[in-house]
This record gives structure tokens, C-alpha cells and sequence, in this order.
């Protein structure tokens, strides 16, 4: 039966492009769509200003594709920073479209493609940015509208700003049960320590690596949440100094419970209860109330019943800031996005958006487009496709193309029947409801954006496009599947080698800060957070990577094996401080385990050609 089953296995590529995300449908993004690009649009219509309205709606929309799960002080700066980008993208592409040359013009946005692509490795907000740049850049240069290119970016950036002040203001579940404030961030401190409850209760067995895995990005995640723009530098209000308060208290038993699942042994039920009573204080914000001590027979037991003591202990005061979290540099992101991983996404993205504009300039200049002049369309899907966070350039192209196609045809029906305008506005509303649940597959967003983005276009005056849109997608996935395909300067695989560098450069200085026997805790477990996150990013790119198309996928091979010593070794890490807490020496089989991931490290690193990293440590 088994080899049948992998007889029939589909490959990585078409795997990961029929996968699709799960879970509850976020009503509140659902009610946020719906009130965002729909009554400005309405709005803009009723007063005159179709044209404006149509960008403001835009701006509304690309935000509401970054309109994540989180707390509401986070949400500033994921739909803020994209947006500010977007703005200055409209600025750009409508006063160079106007007065320079197809030539000129195309040379320019490759310049620019070169910078967002590089900046696209930073991270997500850096990514959304990059690419809200390069879309509105063409939309600036291509959408024939009668305002000058400020009031264009005034209306791109009101929209934004209008989702985000809905989510902002906006009720959430969190705040009809009384906690207006912290939204999300309860929920994220709460499921960091239901994450640790699960790790205990797996502790023995099979499940165990994967609920490190989950207790790791719930710690990215609630770390995120808390650490959003303020107007002052720390925590102020008491309420907000006791949650951060309550986070820290999760990053000792986090440590514990990493340890317990290192030796192997499964514990009682008992264990868990104590996480899990502390996850329902956090969420209801109430006291904590008596909780289970857990055995005391080993050291990683008598870790986790202190720090259980020492989370009740701070459950019922008003202390804590530090979110042990490295704040970053201007020149360690410049490092990143001119980086090895930053000038591989660079290079790719400018290929890919400077060849979308050349031949969309070509075609435009032939008239193909007819009467309706919609040059834009071509760069800005190639834009989206090439977007490496997005998944593998195969599952992208084909998703992009199925979801254009089905968007296309959707919309040709529904405009052949709507009354206009007012059908298509209520077009959009719709649209935008449900773009937050379309998220979760790269085809279905692709749909709902082709919908709405055709309702906008027809709104603002020009005929319906569903055949040229279908039309320039597919064009757009076959000049990204090419580029992608080019031998590129420098070695393939660039962005995830530079992950997997920064994860063992993450696991070092942790190994060194353990190995000192340091007692400044605060630092250790900042080191900890920054070696897991790490390597949770490289974990996330060479899965991506891996799912590539063979002629992409080899250039990293083997890359997931180094990531998992790389993971083993910072688990030995959390272990051995753990030990060191409570004895003051290693055992023989700590200093084992170190030397022999130690040597594995090293062969695996020369097998996938990272550069060197120093992990060799006396032990």
C-alpha cells in the first residue's frame, strides 16, 4: 500500500500549489473589507471624483491583502509602511510616465525593481512595501486619470489610511469581552502558553518536534504583537506593563518545557495544566487562581515548577517591558536587502518587472490594447508572481493563471447583468469582504482581486477588460516563469543560504552566552528568541525553495538538513542552560550531543556550500 501511495504522490510543486490554509473565518478583516474600498468608492462617486475614488479604493484594497491577524499596534506599521510606499510609487511612476520615453521609462523601473527586490528580503512589512512600490509605479505611469500625480497619492494613501483607522477603531471579539485595548495581543500572549502546555503533553513522543516548531512561531508571534509603534518608548499604561509582564514569564517555562522534550521522557497530564490555567488568565484577565506544582525528580522539572512560581508571581504585578527582542540597525538592513539572499530577489524582480514593462511599452505602442489604454496590467501581475514570499514561482504562475481565468469570467457575467455604477460598487464592497479569506490560497485572492480590480477599472470609465486581463496574466506568468529559469550572476539558492547563515550566526552566539555561564538571564533568553526566529525564517524558505521546480529546487539541496542539526543544536542549547541552572556542570551526554552537532554542522555546511560560520566550541 505505501509504495502505491508513493507511486502516486504529487510532486512538490503541484503539492504546495492545491494546499490551501485553514481555520475560522477573521470576521472582523471580513467587516473591515466591507467598509473599505466599497463607501469610498460610493463616496467618491456621489461627490464627482470617480478618479479619485477608484485610488483611494486601490489603496484600501492593497492594504487589506496586508490586513493580518494581530494587534492593532502592529497593524500600524503592516499597513502603514506598504502603503506610505505605494504612495510615493504613484508620485514616481505618474510624473515619469509623462514625461520620459518607453525606453527611458523601462530602464528607470528596472532601476527600481533592482532596489524593492533587494528590499523584499528584509521582511514581510519590507516585503508589502517593495511591492506596493513597484504596482503603483506602474499604475502611475499607465492608468489615464485627470489629477496630477500628488492628488493621486493623496487619494492612494486616504484609502490606506481609512483601513486603518477601521482597524484601529473598529470592536473585535477581544473588545466586546472588555479588553478594547489588547485586542490581539492577549490572544498572542494566551497562545504561547496553551503552545507550551502542548510541547509538555507531546514530550516523549512523535509530536514532540512539531510543537517546538508551534511554540516558536507563537513566541514570533506574540513578540510581534507587542512590539509595535508607540508614541513613547515602553509600556505606560499598567495594564500594558503587566502584559508584557506576562509574555516574559512564558520565555523561562518555554525553556523548560524545551528541555523536558530534548531528554525524550514523556510527564504527566499534570505539567501541562499549569500552562494552560495561565493561558486562560492571560485571555480573561483575570487571576491566575492556584496551580499545579509538577514533579521535581530532574532538572528541567524543577525549571519548569520555578518558573511556574515565578509566573504567578508576576501575573499579579504591573512590571515588565523588556520583550527580549534585538531592535534593528539601519545597516544591518541595508546588509540584508544588499545582501547575497537581497541581490538574488533584486536581480530577479528587476528582470522581471523591467522585461513586463518593455513588452507592455511594445504592445501599448502597437495599439494592441484598442481604445482603453491598460499598459499597467502586464508589470504589476509580474510584480505579484515574482514575489518570493508568495511560494514557489511554479505554484505561483499556475494559481495566478487559474485564478485570473475564473476572476475573469465571474466578472464578465456579473458585469453583463449589474446595473452601472451602483452594481459594480456593490461589486467591490463584496470583493473586498472577501479578500481577507481569500488569503489563504494564492488563486482564490487572485480571483476576488481580478473581480474587484475590473469593477474598479469599469467605474472609472473604460469597457470591460476580462479578455485583455486573462490575456496579460498568462503573458506575465510566461515571462516570470522564464526570468526565473535564467542563469543568474552569483550562486542560486542565495536567499536561503543567507537564512540558514543568519540562523547559525543566531545559534553561535547563543551556544557562546549558555557555554559563559552567564547569570544575565534577560540576554540569554533574547539570544534564545533570535536563534528560534531565525531559524524558523530559514525553515520557511527552504521549504518554498524545496517546492520549486526540480531546475530551481537543486540548487538547494540538502539545505533542510543543515537547518535541522542547526535546530537540534539550539534545543541541546536550551537544554544544557537549563542544566546549568540547576547543577552547575554538564553531563556526558550534554557535552556528546554538542560535539557530535557540532561535527555534523560543519560537514553539512561544507555538502551546501554555506560559508563558514564559527561553531566550534570547547566543551
Amino acid at each position: 500500500m505505501s509504495r502505491r501511495t508513493d507511486a502516486f504522490s504529487l510532486p512538490p510543486w503541484l503539492a504546495h500549489t492545491l494546499r490551501a490554509q485553514r481555520g475560522p473565518v477573521p470576521w472582523s478583516a471580513v467587516t473591515r473589507g466591507a467598509l473599505a474600498a466599497g463607501p469610498l468608492l460610493t463616496v467618491a462617486v456621489l461627490v464627482g471624483h470617480t478618479s479619485l475614488g477608484v485610488l483611494a479604493a486601490l489603496g484600501a484594497m492593497l492594504a487589506g491583502i496586508n490586513d493580518r491577524p494581530g494587534s492593532r499596534r502592529a497593524s500600524v506599521k503592516r499597513l502603514g509602511g506598504p502603503a506610505l510606499a505605494g504612495a510615493a510609487g504613484l508620485l514616481i511612476g505618474t510624473y515619469t510616465g509623462a514625461h520620459v520615453g518607453a525606453v527611458v521609462l523601462t530602464l528607470l523601473f528596472t532601476g527600481i525593481g533592482l532596489i524593492a527586490g533587494g528590499f523584499i528580503a528584509i521582511g514581510p512589512v519590507a516585503s508589502g512595501a517593495g511591492t506596493q512600490l513597484l504596482v503603483a509605479s506602474a499604475i502611475g505611469a499607465g492608468m489615464p486619470l485627470p489629477e496630477p500625480g500628488w492628488q493621486r497619492a493623496l487619494a492612494f494613501l486616504a484609502g490606506a489610511a481609512w483601513l486603518v483607522l477601521l482597524r484601529l477603531a473598529l470592536p473585535t471579539p477581544g473588545a466586546i469581552a472588555g479588553d478594547y485595548r489588547f485586542d490581539g495581543e492577549r490572544d498572542a500572549v494566551a497562545a504561547v502558553y496553551d503552545a507550551i502546555a502542548a510541547l509538555l503533553d507531546a514530550s516523549g513522543g512523535a509530536e514532540a518536534t512539531g510543537r517546538r516548531a508551534a511554540l516558536t512561531a507563537a513566541l514570533d508571534h506574540a513578540q510581534d504583537a507587542l512590539a509595535g509603534p508607540r508614541l513613547r518608548r515602553y509600556a505606560s499604561s499598567m495594564a500594558e506593563r503587566r502584559l508584557h509582564g506576562q509574555y516574559a514569564a512564558a520565555l523561562p517555562l518555554a525553556e523548560a518545557a524545551t528541555a523536558i522534550a530534548w531528554a525524550g521522557e514523556a510527564v504527566s497530564a499534570r505539567a501541562g495544566e499549569g500552562p494552560r490555567r495561565l493561558a486562560v488568565a492571560v485571555r480573561d484577565n483575570a487571576p491566575t487562581g492556584p496551580l499545579p506544582a509538577p514533579n521535581r525528580s530532574a532538572p528541567a522539572l524543577r525549571a519548569l515548577d520555578d518558573a511556574l512560581l515565578h509566573a504567578a508571581d508576576a501575573f499579579d504585578q504591573a512590571e515588565g517591558s523588556d520583550l527580549h527582542a534585538r531592535r534593528g540597525t539601519a545597516t544591518g538592513l541595508i546588509r540584508k536587502a544588499f545582501g547575497a539572499g537581497g541581490r538574488e530577489y533584486g536581480i530577479r524582480v528587476a528582470l522581471c518587472f523591467g522585461a513586463s514593462v518593455a513588452v507592455a511599452q511594445a504592445l501599448h505602442q502597437a495599439r494592441w490594447y484598442g481604445q482603453h489604454e491598460h499598459w499597467y496590467w502586464l508589470p504589476a501581475t509580474a510584480v505579484f508572481l515574482v514575489k518570493p514570499d508568495l511560494g514557489p514561482l511554479a505554484s505561483r504562475a499556475l494559481s495566478r493563471a487559474a485564478g485570473t481565468v475564473l476572476g475573469a469570467l465571474l466578472f464578465a457575467g456579473f458585469a453583463a447583468v449589474l446595473p452601472r455604477p451602483e452594481g459594480l460598487v456593490a461589486l467591490v464592497a463584496l470583493s473586498g469582504a472577501l479578500i481577507p479569506v481569500a488569503t489563504r490560497h494564492f488563486a482564490a485572492q487572485t480571483a476576488v482581486v481580478t473581480v474587484l480590480v475590473l469593477s474598479l477599472v469599469m467605474v472609472g470609465g473604460e469597457p470591460q477588460a476580462s479578455a485583455g486581463r486573462i490575456g496579460e496574466t498568462l503573458l506575465a506568468c510566461a515571462i516570470v516563469l522564464i526570468v526565473g529559469h535564467l542563469p543568474m550572476p552569483g550562486e542560486r539558492g542565495g536567499g536561503v543560504r543567507a537564512r540558514l547563515a543568519a540562523a547559525g550566526a543566531a545559534a553561535h552566539a547563543y551556544l557562546v552566552h549558555v557555554l559563559s555561564e552567564s547569570d544575565d538571564r534577560a540576554e540569554r533568553w533574547t539570544l534564545r528568541r533570535e536563534a528560534y526566529r531565525t531559524l524558523a525564517e530559514a525553515r520557511g524558505a527552504i521549504a518554498v525553495s524545496a517546492a520549486e521546480l526540480p531546475a530551481l529546487a537543486r540548487h538547494t539541496e540538502g539545505t533542510d538538513e543543515v537547518a535541522a542539526v542547526l535546530e537540534r543544536l539550539v534545543d541541546t542549547t536550551t537544554a544544557c542552560a537549563v542544566h546549568l541552572d540547576d547543577t552547575g556542570r554538564l553531563t556526558s551526554r550534554h557535552v556528546e550531543q554538542l560535539t557530535e552537532l557540532l561535527e555534523e554542522f560543519e560537514r553539512g555546511r561544507g555538502r551546501v556550500g554555506l560559508r563558514a560560520i564559527e561553531l566550534t566550541i570547547a566543551v
